[in-house]
């Protein structure tokens, strides 16, 4: 016969999970709070209720039709934003587990870093800060990401936005990779969570760019294998005859962890407030790993980036986002006219927020019917 178990309270709850925690993690509980204070959750600690206000908002559906690489609509097997922010997840989670850290508020933070990308990846962006440059305004993918859950996404009429925890706000203005680096907003340094994220997204994108790729055809398997941490990958993956993504994956995270071990800085932290006290990054690949991916991400920029079947749609997405800005802010729609309140009534803020929230196909089908 199955027993149910009893749950036990709240706070024994969080004294459990609290117990497997590194000294120098951000606490099951956080630290930071919410900028409107609620009452405990009888079933789910802070950060698993950031998690689900996060999931369950119309920005992060709607990065199911946001180009990654390829413009979405070309294959069903390529990634999305979607599908990406969903593996930088579950990376991050796996390492803050190992590392003693708080997976969820890891979780968050991975979950809601893309969300402010517009459609047509990187140029989408490109786009959209060259036409608020006009207005002496840019934009930046992480910024937007803060201001979707601060401000234009809603979970109460008690508060604006989402009302997360600081410390998953803080993991998105800290937010950067190689192919990002916004200027820092805060005087605190990033959390070691939000550090693994970091770094989760750069080996996520890294090893499933790969992957489409020689999907997509736009290199062979032959020239990319010549790449020495491919080469290595691939050795990993001949015991098991798994696949490259999944070898590279294990050798950028192997390599995270055994570059912790010997790392000094990190050995002269035990609370979370040495962590923020500290302004350079903790959680980093070791040199060699940092040159041999250097290589790597030449060779899928030469490549793939500048693939005239990946550059050609995504450049065409970027005059239409320039477009469609510039129409809609001598004809704001219904919509656009919306978001002004939350704009302080600068029109051009409205259509940014209104056109950088787009899939790749409703702002294709917008412009087709402005101009039909």
């Amino acid at each position: 016969m199955l027993h149910l178990v009893p749950m036990k309270d709240y706070d024994q709850r969080l004294e459990q999970a609290n117990a497997i925690l590194a000294t120098y993690a951000v606490p099951i509980h956080g630290t930071l709070g919410r900028t409107v204070e609620e009452e405990p959750d009888a079933s789910r600690f802070p950060f698993q209720r950031d998690r689900g206000r996060i999931i369950h908002t119309p920005a992060f559906r709607r990065l199911k039709g946001k180009t990654q690489v390829f413009v979405t609509g070309e294959g069903d097997h390529y990634r999305t934003r979607l599908t990406h922010s969903m593996e930088v997840a579950q990376i991050s989670r796996d390492i803050a587990r190992t590392l003693s850290l708080n997976e969820d508020l890891a979780e968050c933070i991975a979950l809601a870093h893309d969300l402010g990308h517009p459609p047509f990846g990187h140029l989408g962006e490109e786009s959209l800060n060259e036409w608020m440059s006009a207005f002496g305004r840019s934009f930046e993918h992480n910024l937007q990401s803060h201001r979707i859950v601060t401000v234009l996404e809603g979970h109460s009429s008690l508060f604006t936005g989402l009302n997360l925890n600081q410390e998953a706000l803080d993991g998105l203005l800290k937010h950067h990779t190689p192919h990002d680096d916004p200027e820092p907003l805060i005087d605190r340094g990033p959390s070691l969570e939000a550090q693994v994220v970091n770094l989760a997204d750069e080996i996520a994108y890294t090893a499933h760019d790969c992957d489409d790729g020689l999907k997509a055809g736009v290199f062979t398997f032959d020239a990319i294998q010549e790449i020495p941490i491919v080469a290595l990958a691939l050795e990993r993956t001949q015991p098991r005859n798994t696949s490259l993504r999944g070898g590279l994956i294990e050798l950028m995270v192997n390599d995270l962890y055994q570059n912790l071990v010997t790392n000094d800085l990190l050995q002269r932290m035990n609370t979370i407030q040495d962590i923020y006290n500290e302004s350079a990054d903790i959680v980093l690949f070791s040199s060699s790993m940092r040159s041999m991916l250097d290589e790597l991400r030449t060779f899928l920029w030469n490549n793939m980036y500048l693939h005239p079947d990946v550059l050609g749609r995504s450049t065409a997405g970027k005059e239409l986002v320039i477009n469609l800005c510039t129409a809609l802010h001598a004809n704001p729609s219904s919509k656009v006219l919306a978001l002004l309140p939350n704009a302080d009534g600068a029109l051009e803020v409205a259509v940014k927020d209104y056109v950088a929230g787009m899939t790749d196909w409703y702002a294709e089908a917008m412009y087709g019917r402005m101009n039909g």
